[in-house]
């Protein structure tokens, strides 16, 4: 009987080994497939993430450009009202691109996903800090600035003003159309200097703001890097 005893035990010691290393084995393949479907999602995210950050910065390119001309504007314009000599052939289009704004547009959906899913997807710390850093701060930022700032806002904060004294000079063909400008323009000395604040605060602000997107271009292309090293 105690040897029938004994060897029940060492059965039944083995069958509760056999399921506790059973049970063990179930959770730690559950952790796997848990943490490889985790890596999985993260990876997608980056590379939804890291398709919106190329279109930024092709947003980025289109609003820098629009700003570099807007100066060029204001230069043409400043030597118009110094009576310097310019190609009034491009009058149309200085005067165009001169108080011309630009929205920003940002692709936020990999973001928004990401924050759907968990920030803590993504494993690098400072990957993720940066990724933060980028659409709630910078972002924000940039919309702010090119879409709610008073002194960005050229055309309404600008364009009646410098029209009242632009458009008396120009010439209009029987059709309506624009064809050139008299010069030297018939503004007064006062309103010229007026003009000439104008078009130095147009430019400092244009300039001021190109600045920012390189600022931000350069954390895109960082982040960008950084996502290429994560993924391998």
């Amino acid at each position: 009987m105690k040897k029938l005893k004994a060897k029940n035990w060492k059965n039944r010691g083995f069958e509760f080994l056999s399921i506790f290393i059973a049970v063990i084995s179930a959770f730690a393949l559950n952790n796997w497939n848990e943490n490889s479907r985790n890596d999985n999602s993260g990876s997608k995210i980056l590379t939804e993430i890291n398709n919106g950050l190329r279109k930024d910065i092709d947003d980025i390119n289109l609003n820098k450009g629009g700003h570099v001309v807007g100066i060029s504007a204001c230069i043409f314009f400043r030597d118009l009202l110094a009576e310097k000599q310019v190609n009034t052939d491009s009058l149309m289009i200085h005067y165009f691109n001169l108080t011309r704004d630009f929205v920003s547009i940002q692709n936020v959906a990999g973001y928004e996903t990401l924050k759907s899913q968990g920030l803590e997807l993504i494993k690098n710390d400072s990957l993720r800090l940066q990724i933060i850093s980028l659409y709630e701060y910078d972002y924000n930022t940039l919309r702010k600035l090119e879409e709610e700032y008073s002194e960005m806002q050229f055309q309404e904060s600008y364009f009646k003003e410098i029209n009242t004294d632009l458009a008396p000079n120009f010439k209009v063909d029987e059709n309506g159309n624009i064809i050139g400008i008299d010069l030297p323009l018939n503004i007064s000395d006062d309103r010229k200097k007026i003009l000439l604040l104008y078009l130095w605060k147009i430019q400092t602000n244009r300039s001021f703001i190109l600045k920012y997107y390189s600022d931000i271009e350069s954390k895109i292309i960082e982040i960008q890097k950084n996502i290429t090293v994560e993924k391998r």
